[in-house]
């Protein structure tokens, strides 16, 4: 099996949402398949099968957390040695050398991608232009119709 690697946190986001479904979302449907069974004729019977296919929803929801997160190779970014270079976990501050705007963008898994979050995953065009530099290091990243510059203003590690 494919190690994918996971921070921390997207670790523990996961493992929230696995609960919720297996102590909250299970058994409501559960009860909701009783009582649209109690109702008689299920070949007719759209809240049995609407429940049915919320259950069915249901798990495969959990067996893909389940199975992401025994594929996960959780990497806790606080402990890491602080080096000054951009690796998985770190939180990079950027400067268009175009247009002279500033982001920051943390690099974690794909699972955990977010753009609006300012979160990029590791395998993206941006990410995999920016491992292994430095703060002051300038990045090339082709992106769909052009070419932009990045200087790397500063890397954390939290």
């Amino acid at each position: 099996m494919k190690r994918s690697p996971m921070t921390l946190r997207g670790a523990e986001l996961l493992r929230q949402e696995l609960k919720r479904l297996k102590s909250e979302e299970r058994p409501r449907v559960i009860k909701a398949i009783a009582e649209a069974r109690s109702h008689g004729d299920l070949s007719e019977n759209a809240e049995y099968h609407a429940a049915r296919e919320q259950q069915g929803f249901i798990e495969g929801r959990i067996g893909e957390i389940e199975s992401r997160l025994g594929a996960a190779e959780i990497i806790d970014v606080a402990s890491l040695p602080v080096t000054g270079r951009v690796v998985f976990g770190a939180t990079v501050e950027l400067e268009d050398q175009d247009e002279g705007a500033a982001v920051t963008y943390q690099i974690v898994g794909e699972d955990e991608a977010d753009i609006r979050a300012g979160r990029i995953s590791v395998t993206s065009p941006i990410a995999r232009a920016l491992i292994g530099k430095s703060s002051g290091d300038v990045v090339d990243v082709t992106a769909p119709g052009r070419t932009r510059s990045y200087e790397i203003v500063s890397v954390k590690y939290i």
